[in-house]
């Protein structure tokens, strides 16, 4: 990889869509605890959005009779590079064609990864227009901060359960672009026992676990990003006093470096919620 043309073609985490077998509740989960704000509501699905997420919306919630992963929806960098990740996914085998769209962002190119997860990459985009009532004074930011629960500030990334560790993180590298920021691996310096990957300067925007069940195309969690620690903290007491479960933290990451908790929404998905960024990484060249 390192002696090819690096390929910048994704830009960023558009949206995830999260399965729930109580939408209602996770909905309720992702407003009064966490601050998201919902924008719209379509059939069976719901969508929301952080204060400072940029396009109409980073989450969508869609009842299901168990919980996981509908899909990761990736951002291109621009119509030209949506188009050539298009034919490369489609030259891999693993591309499923172009969609319509969906709520608030244009035509989309579906594809799975080699462990069965449902992805799309997208390019034309609507981005949030506040309404008169949640505008800020603050021209960098696309709405006021909400006076409910401790609200969250964007998305920061998706990790993914995997049967596949090596195939997956080779097939983001390689189709996709990615960096390979950090990895485990056995001891005997074999194959890759979990990976972190990223288009962004974050730590990471994907992350890929080993699945333990032997399962596939299943989610480990889905994470939003705070910017300061203290404010696990604070969300800590709420959820306790809403009986939210917390399976961990507040705490810090040795890989990525940063603080984090973990907790489980009321329809049974994972969710992380990062204190800060933990370190950022510029440089432009792939190891």
């Amino acid at each position: 990889m390192s002696e090819q043309e690096p390929v910048r073609d994704v830009a960023q985490l558009g949206h995830v869509e999260l399965l729930s077998p109580r939408p209602a509740d996770t909905v309720w989960f992702f407003t009064e605890i966490l601050g998201l704000q919902a924008v719209r509501e379509e059939g069976q699905s719901s969508y929301l959005r952080a204060y400072e997420d940029p396009y109409e919306y980073t989450l969508k919630v869609t009842e299901s009779p168990q919980p996981g992963l509908g899909h990761g929806s990736w951002r291109a960098a621009s119509e030209a590079a949506l188009q050539r990740r298009a034919e490369a996914l489609t030259r891999s085998g693993l591309g499923r064609g172009w969609n319509d769209g969906d709520y608030g962002h244009g035509p989309g190119y579906a594809f799975v990864t080699p462990d069965g997860h449902n992805m799309e990459l997208f390019w034309d985009v609507r981005y949030f227009e506040a309404p008169a009532e949640s505008r800020t004074a603050l021209l960098n930011r696309p709405q006021r901060r909400p006076n409910r629960g401790v609200p969250v500030r964007r998305i920061d990334h998706l990790n993914l359960f995997t049967s596949h560790i090596d195939e997956d993180t080779e097939f983001y590298r390689r189709e996709l672009g990615f960096k390979l920021r950090e990895a485990i691996v056995g001891d005997d310096g074999g194959g890759l026992m979990a990976s972190w990957l990223a288009v962004t300067a974050l730590s990471h925007d994907i992350a890929i676990m080993p699945d333990a069940a032997g399962a596939q195309g299943r989610l480990h969690h889905v994470a939003y990003w705070y910017g300061a620690p203290q404010h696990l903290y604070d969300v800590a007491d709420l959820m306790r006093d809403a009986g939210i479960v917390i399976e961990a933290g507040p705490g810090k990451h040795g890989i990525s470096q940063a603080m984090y908790m973990y907790v489980y929404e009321p329809g049974g998905n994972r969710v992380e919620l990062f204190g800060d960024a933990g370190y950022l990484d510029f440089d432009p060249q792939p190891r």
